[in-house]
């Protein structure tokens, strides 16, 4: 009897954690269909809100930085050079590309055009995949890699990151 009773202890936090991860993926998917309404509606404060500008900057400085030491190789003199002007372009490329007409030609790219509608919450939350604690990433698949990355910070789920190729962002930076 009372290993049936741990069983059902362990069942029951295991339903409980996943319940958890559920309400994380569906609580986010909320804030990630917000921030789908203000690409299409080009609202900026709206699409900012939803938006961690500094770390998306980060990813890009770092992006930089380790294309530059590809590259460089052994040259220590380029290696300084590129981790120099890192944060100045990364700078210069987040006003660029972290823009709601930018996201909208990757989205339009995918076959999402403003004519169609944009899928609700419960779908989109079917889309999303808890990465980590406060969390989540959008997949093409459900078993896919991560393209989008969003956490939660202050209440607020901001996109937090992009895994997928930076060309993708350049054809809508025009």
């Amino acid at each position: 009897m009372k290993i049936l009773a741990r069983l059902g202890l362990i069942a029951g936090a295991l339903l409980i954690l996943g319940a958890c991860a559920t309400v994380d993926r569906y609580g986010a998917a909320r804030d990630v269909h917000a921030l789908l309404v203000s690409i299409r509606d080009d609202d900026r404060a709206t699409f900012e809100a939803h938006v961690d500008r500094p770390a998306l900057e980060r990813q890009i400085e770092a992006r930089l930085v380790a294309e530059t030491r590809r590259r460089a190789g052994q040259d220590q003199g380029l290696n300084a050079l590129g981790a120099l002007l890192a944060q100045p372009l990364a700078q210069m490329a987040s006003d660029a590309l972290i823009q709601p007409r930018v996201f909208r030609a990757v989205a339009a790219s995918y076959g999402y055009t403003p004519d169609k509608p944009i899928p609700g919450p419960l779908a989109i939350g079917g889309a999303l995949r808890a990465v980590g604690k406060d969390q989540v990433c959008a997949t093409r698949r459900k078993d896919g890699p991560c393209l989008l990355v969003f956490t939660r910070q202050d209440g607020v789920w901001r996109l937090s990151g992009f895994e997928g190729e930076i060309s993708e962002l350049r054809g809508g930076a025009r």
